[in-house]
């Protein structure tokens, strides 16, 4: 019987497991993915974590889990089928074994949310990318577009401008959404395009992408853009599919949860991306994981 079972090894999930151990909790953390780190990994780099500007995320991530490394946190790389309640103490089954728990601190992530597109999945790993840093090397001297207007896909095209021959940047809206400092560097940029009020209807191509078909929202003037690359970041979906059963959410599949990640469910906490907050940003989710191994911490000594 753990004491606390952390689902998740991202930014929460790692603050979670070091604040859980110092809090003298038997936690075993439980990823799916065979490296910690989550998004960050990503991330080409973090310019607004307080104390280490400018580092890769990459690097992040791993400095994240060498962390807990050193503390001895227990990881354990197995995908969670379900979470059961069952009362005095919750049941995480996964693929290949269970574990019984009295806290379960979720910090599971979101997802890239996708335009839903003819074309997009056709093309998925053959032009269509959701990860700038990680396929933005084979663009190299070739004209890319990136859709968004947030601050992922800001960063992104002004990653992409660095080594692309062109990239335009397609927005639905007439202003982006994304922070003024990120606006003002894109667009200084002389190789950089932005096309407002225009949305992608199909993309297009042989083997590999050749162009996207545009919609003007305004004025319903179609265009074709004849583009080697196409990088959506138009938003995240959070991955609560496990949480659906157990404890509420909002319309969009946010978990309804305090500052202290504690659910409507006793005993269950979540932590990052999958909490309803107005901002997910790396500090953010670190900030939650101290907070729900906290939580988690009181709890157990509540209920011993």
């Amino acid at each position: 019987m753990y004491d606390c079972i952390i689902i998740g090894s991202g930014p929460a999930g790692l603050s979670a497991a070091v604040y859980g151990i110092r809090a003298g909790l038997d936690l075993l953390v439980l990823e799916q993915n065979s490296m910690s780190g989550g998004q960050v990994l990503n991330t080409y780099e973090v310019d607004n974590y307080l104390g280490i500007p400018g580092i890769n995320g990459f690097d992040m991530g791993m400095q994240f889990r060498a962390h807990a490394d050193k503390l001895g946190v227990t990881f354990k790389e197995a995908r969670v089928k379900s979470v059961e309640d069952m009362g005095t103490h919750k049941i995480v089954r996964t693929r290949k074994e269970d574990f019984e728990t009295k806290t379960v601190i979720f910090a599971t992530g979101a997802q890239h949310a996708q335009l839903g597109v003819p074309g997009e999945v056709e093309f998925g790993g053959r032009g269509v990318s959701y990860c700038a840093t990680c396929d933005g090397a084979f663009y190299k001297e070739k004209t890319v577009a990136v859709v968004g207007g947030g601050d992922v896909a800001l960063e992104d095209a002004i990653y992409l401008a660095r080594a692309c021959k062109k990239v335009y940047v397609i927005h639905r809206r007439d202003e982006f959404r994304g922070a003024n400092v990120l606006q003002e560097e894109l667009k200084a940029l002389p190789n950089v395009e932005i096309l407002y009020s225009h949305v992608v209807t199909t993309i297009q191509g042989d083997n590999k992408v050749e162009s996207v078909l545009l919609k003007n929202v305004k004025t319903e003037e179609q265009s074709t853009l004849q583009l080697d690359g196409v990088f959506v970041a138009v938003g995240i979906i959070p991955t609560t599919e496990l949480l659906k059963d157990l404890v509420r959410m909002d319309e969009k599949g946010y978990v309804l949860a305090g500052e202290d990640g504690s659910t409507n469910l006793p005993g269950v906490f979540v932590a990052g991306d999958i909490r309803k907050k107005p901002l997910r940003q790396i500090v953010t989710a670190v900030a939650d994981g101290a907070n729900a191994a906290t939580s988690a911490e009181q709890y157990c000594r509540q209920n011993i």
